[in-house]
């Protein structure tokens, strides 16, 4: 080792030069293997990353910016100030862009306009690299204003502007693999219980419901989809009204776990046995109620973390000046509990 290596790791404060001439090449060389960037043999750059390894060198933050064009920095701005839909989708994203030592500054705008400006004012001085864009629920949301060339991903609320590139979940697969479970499992008086109407996620997922049954040997209990809130209580009150107008269901399709959990309990109350008698499948795998649940629900996961997954590669994508227009969208999954 040289005396000037010698001498910066003794004092943890080696240089590039330092690791070059322990890795026996030249500066520029020891450049390119960190950044990633030049052809070179893999054991020139191993020989590198070893006397990084050694010397505990770290390289410059702000001097590689400068000279790459790029802060290494990406802003998550999400509408969902209690996190439900928008934490899963931000470790996703972390997990993405953390193998590329990129940080992610989180914002929250709290659905307010103002706030969200303010966010973005700040994510702009900044100089972030790309912004992923998020929310709590899956409507259609407007694009971005005063961006300029910064690329933008928005991730489980889409874009109403076609070119931009979004990450969606896929609600009418979704749809159909809580039916096509039910329809297994021999049930075919289905009841349909959901949230408010003016909500694309109650919406789209009572269309494709609706569409699968009318293609299957099975009915819509009641004949009608019940569109209300986002509740326990909705859940219980729904169920009192099937059970009144369709004594003989044998299943309810909920379109989230609160719901789902809420018409079990009026289930167990009544005296019905589920899974024996009712199934009941919910929607968002939201372990604090479809664990909780009496019995553990049925439900359909959206896969969140790999909504943000997908989301932080398409934006890497398009911060390399390959940008993927249009609606992607992340496949659900059915997890299998005791109330099916």
């Amino acid at each position: 080792m040289t005396e000037a290596a010698q001498r910066s790791a003794s004092t943890g404060r080696a240089k590039l030069a330092d690791v070059a001439a322990l890795a026996g090449v030249s500066v520029g060389t020891a450049s390119k293997a960190l950044s990633g960037s030049g052809r070179m043999r893999p054991e020139t750059r191993q020989r590198v990353l070893d006397a990084v390894e050694r010397l505990g060198f770290r390289p410059n933050q702000h001097a590689q910016s400068l000279h790459a064009g790029r802060s290494w920095t990406v802003g998550l701005m999400t509408t969902d100030g209690i996190g439900r839909f928008s934490t899963p989708v931000l470790l996703g994203a972390e997990d993405a862009l953390g193998a590329g030592k990129i940080s992610v500054l989180l914002c929250d705008t709290r659905g307010d306009t103002i706030r969200e400006q303010h966010h973005l004012r700040n994510l702009m001085d900044r100089r972030v690299d790309g912004i992923i864009v998020t929310g709590r629920r899956t409507d259609p949301r407007p694009p971005l204003n005063g961006v300029e060339d910064t690329p933008i991903v928005y991730a489980l609320s889409p874009s109403t502007d076609p070119s931009d590139t979004s990450v969606a979940s896929d609600d009418r697969g979704g749809a159909h693999l809580a039916i096509e479970h039910l329809l297994a499992t021999g049930r075919g008086r289905i009841a349909h219980v959901t949230g408010p109407e003016h909500h694309a996620a109650a919406r789209d997922r009572a269309r494709h419901a609706v569409g699968l049954l009318e293609q299957s040997d099975a009915q819509l209990a009641g004949g009608r989809v019940h569109f209300g809130e986002w509740s326990e209580a909705w859940g219980r009150r729904a169920a009192d009204l099937v059970l009144r107008t369709a004594p003989d269901t044998d299943a309810f399709f909920c379109g989230n776990d609160q719901i789902a959990r809420g018409v079990a309990d009026t289930l167990r109350e009544r005296g019905r046995d589920v899974p024996g008698e009712i199934a009941v499948v919910g929607y968002d795998n939201w372990d604090t109620m479809a664990l909780a649940s009496r019995p553990p629900l049925t439900t359909i996961d959206m896969n969140l973390a790999e909504i943000g997954r997908i989301a932080a590669l398409r934006l890497l994508e398009a911060i390399d000046s390959e940008p993927v227009p249009g609606v992607h969208t992340v496949p659900c999954r059915l997890v299998v509990r005791e109330s099916t």
